[in-house]
């Protein structure tokens, strides 16, 4: 495999990070953590293990010693592609008619004070819970701030997935047509995606027209007609599993003056929202940022969401850029900026980057046009 497409990073970087977890498991006065299959687990030791009802879960003792991965044998193929191999972790296999809960119990010491990946069901997580003390705490304040701040293996990871998606955004004039469906267009942007260098189209949505006043508005069959304002957002992971997502707004013909200017507002509190980030600044000012220029203009109503989310082995995570959240940004630290403007019944539009926090700055992983793209 090429280094754009190997399925992980090198073990060292996965080291790190467990012992990282350590350092912060035990700040927060915890004994253990366990992680079963999602991003946390993919963070940790490179596994895109899936969850099934036989349980897998990887075990971090905040004494030090080595962690563990308890896992069906039917399931050891899984572990393969990650680094559990490399760092030496061991491994505790088990086939049906043994109790994982049980190993996992051998693993800690009677009474310790767990804390569990969110992603875990209900299923593990109740026979978990019933062999240690109290309520199981949730993992994602112990790993919040290592997932928040991206290291540079991650930003280069985000790097290419926001040039793979600047790609497809680059091929919408072979797609959007009047006289198609939205499904039509959908599907040839689904293909496109994985095209261009994603493992997967996580999301595609096609607001034409009306349908592009509802910011979650996926497909239909709605046939696009001439003139009409068009929302395109798309994402898809690449290798090693990060993330693209960006929206663009085209409009098929020649735009009205009260589009063209709405479009140019939106246009500018976009890149407002974007020059605001650097590291010191609240997430909540970046929101602010933008806002305030949708506001001058009297289009505050027509923003009714967040500025953006958090971005990386989950398409969202930390941090929120909203109102309300206090956050200081740090270097590393990677989101999207994309307001948007919605007129219900009418049309609506989005410009959204997926933007990373330097040392003294921003680096946008996207490069396309922002404005109105006429096709």
């Amino acid at each position: 495999m090429s280094a754009h497409t190997d399925a992980r990073f090198a073990a060292k970087v996965y080291g790190q990070r467990l012992e990282r977890a350590v350092e912060l498991m035990r700040a927060a006065h915890l004994d253990a953590l366990l992680i079963t299959p999602g991003p946390d687990l993919r963070y940790l030791i490179g596994s895109a293990a899936q969850s099934f009802e036989r349980l897998t879960c990887l075990v971090i003792p905040a004494d030090g010693s080595t962690p563990s991965v308890v896992i069906p044998k039917l399931e050891l193929a899984s572990l393969a592609d990650s680094a559990a191999g490399e760092l030496g972790l061991q491994v505790l296999d088990w086939v049906d008619g043994v109790d994982p809960y049980q190993l996992v119990r051998s693993i800690l010491h009677a009474g310790s004070r767990i804390a569990v990946a969110d992603a875990m069901p209900a299923l593990h997580l109740i026979p978990l819970a019933e062999s240690t003390t109290g309520l199981p705490a949730s993992a994602t304040p112990v790993l919040r701030e290592s997932r928040m701040v991206k290291d540079e293996a991650e930003i280069d990871a985000l790097r290419r997935a926001g040039a793979a998606i600047d790609r497809v955004h680059a091929r919408m004039g072979e797609f959007l047509r009047a006289g198609r469906t939205e499904a039509e267009v959908s599907a040839d942007i689904t293909a496109a995606i994985v095209e261009e260098d994603h493992t997967e189209a996580a999301f595609v949505i096609v607001g034409s027209g009306p349908h592009g006043a509802d910011p979650h508005h996926e497909v239909s069959d709605r046939v696009i007609e001439q003139g009409d304002v068009v929302v395109i957002d798309i994402g898809g992971p690449v290798e090693p599993g990060y993330y693209s997502d960006s929206t663009r707004t085209y409009v098929l013909g020649t735009p009205s003056p009260e589009i063209v200017e709405r479009m140019a507002v939106l246009e500018a509190a976009q890149a407002a929202a974007v020059a605001a980030v650097r590291p010191g600044v609240s997430a909540e000012s970046i929101d602010a940022a933008a806002r305030a220029v949708l506001a001058d203009a009297g289009l505050a109503d027509a923003f009714i969401h967040r500025t953006g989310h958090g971005i990386g082995l989950s398409v969202h995570e930390e941090p929120y850029i909203v109102a309300g959240n206090d956050l200081v940004l740090e270097a590393g630290m990677a989101f999207s900026i994309e307001p948007g403007i919605y007129f219900r019944g009418e049309w609506g539009a989005r410009i959204e980057d997926i933007v990373v926090v330097t040392d003294n700055g921003v680096e946008s992983m996207n490069n396309r046009p922002h404005g109105l793209t006429v096709l």
